[in-house]
């Protein structure tokens, strides 16, 4: 088959080295990628919402089956674009469609849709402009911590935890009344806290049938011990020893599993990955949220403790059989550490030569590049997420350790990671 991936982050370049591996996979064609899915296939430079360029690169060059990495285009409907353009119709594409992306592009259609179908989640209201004084009247009365959220996509800057009431006035006149996250805070979801462990569990769907993948958890903080801003994701680890047979048989029967059914009772087209960012209450989860897509930095460890062919996979998807597939999962951890640009997550220079991609990569390592791109024989910097290092180990210690290792050998102006990813779990 010949495919084409979409993105250009460490999610992408971690799909299409495991793509690559595939007997099914006879090209691989990726738009725009980076200088890490350089090495596993042919890059594109197209952006990743102007399908007609897309549908145009997919007929020139004969593709079998799209497969969408990041929720923009998603949620933009790349999906029914392709299922109604003529001559597009016998592509497959893996990614839900427009309207049940919303689970991620809207965060109020996603609250009502868990409450619709029974799925348990914090308790919540959501305002408007014109709501706004019910929204502050509604804040003074909930308990602290108080959680904000924009209700569109904001390129994972738009969840604020608020520890007081006039902070969380504040906030919420920011985003409302004041446009703090453009168009996405038009609505505000005011959610009470949950407290837990936050974990993230993936899933594929065709739609009928849903195979679970590894469970992750990731760190967004810049700092170690969790501390600073947030990012997009310093690095994750799997698997998470607090992830019992008996926790896993409650998210499948009370979220996973009416999550399925609520997409087919609500007539929502949806065949791919469904990411459920959760938090474990004492062995109970509730769901913080959803995306309709893989998470990143969590692929860099889900994806290669998969043992199946990635291509059947979502063969299987798209062709409804994903009843046949038993996945098959590597034991060992897996540790992920994200290399980054100076002064990410605020403002942050491109262009720094990378060194020591060309020296030997120690065994138990991969190198998956985010934020790069090729300047003549040179790879250089191209984002504020630069690249991560993936280490399997007998334990999260060993796995980070093993990524920490491999890091020291790396370097770009200005380079920064945490090495304490996976602190929690370290066994000493």
């Amino acid at each position: 088959m010949k495919l084409l991936l979409i993105g250009s982050g460490g999610r992408e370049h971690t799909l299409a080295w495991k793509f690559m591996q595939s007997p099914l996979c006879k090209q691989l064609f990726i738009a725009p990628g980076n200088a890490g899915t350089a090495l596993c296939g042919t890059n594109l430079q197209i952006d990743i919402t102007h399908f007609e360029s897309l549908a145009t690169a997919c007929i020139v060059n004969a593709i079998d089956m799209v497969i969408v990495g990041p929720e923009e285009p998603l949620v933009k409907g790349i999906y029914d674009f392709f299922k109604n353009r003529k001559g597009l119709e016998n592509i497959k594409v893996i990614g839900p469609s427009k309207a049940a992306s919303q689970l991620e592009g809207s965060k109020a259609f996603a609250k009502a849709f868990m409450i619709r179908h029974h799925i348990p989640t914090a308790a919540y209201g959501e305002f408007t402009a014109d709501k706004y004084l019910e929204g502050v009247a509604y804040i003074k009365k909930q308990s602290l911590p108080i959680v904000l959220k924009a209700d569109g996509l904001a390129a994972g800057k738009g969840v604020l935890i608020c520890q007081n009431h006039l902070e969380a006035c504040s906030e919420f006149e920011l985003m409302l009344l004041r446009s703090k996250f453009g168009e996405a805070g038009n609505k505000v979801v005011v959610e009470a806290f949950l407290k837990g462990i936050e974990l993230s569990i993936f899933v594929l769907t065709d739609g009928e049938n849903y195979v679970l993948l590894p469970e992750a958890k990731d760190y967004k903080r810049i700092g170690e011990a969790d501390a600073g801003l947030n990012t997009g994701g310093m690095g994750a680890v799997s698997p998470l020893p607090f992830v019992t047979e008996a926790f896993l048989q409650k998210v499948k029967e009370k979220i996973i599993e009416p999550t399925i059914a609520g997409l087919k009772k609500d007539k929502l087209d949806y065949k791919g990955f469904i990411f459920f960012g959760l938090m474990n209450d004492g062995g109970e989860p509730n769901v913080i949220e959803y995306n309709c897509r893989m998470g990143d930095p969590e692929t860099e460890v889900v994806i290669p403790r998969i043992k199946n062919d990635l291509v059947e996979l979502m063969l299987a998807t798209a062709e409804q059989r994903l009843h046949e597939i038993k996945i098959e999962t590597d034991e060992r951890a897996v540790a992920t550490v994200v290399a980054v640009s100076g002064g990410y997550p605020g403002e942050y220079e491109k262009g720094k030569m990378i060194n020591g991609l060309q020296d030997p990569v120690l065994q138990n390592s991969i190198i998956f590049h985010s934020g790069t791109k090729k300047e003549g024989k040179d790879t250089v910097t191209n984002g504020g997420r630069v690249l991560a290092v993936t280490s399997f180990g007998g334990n999260i210690t060993e796995a980070v350790e093993q990524s920490n290792r491999m890091l020291e050998q790396l370097d770009f102006e200005g380079m920064y990671y945490r090495s304490d990813i996976g602190y929690e779990f370290n066994i000493l």
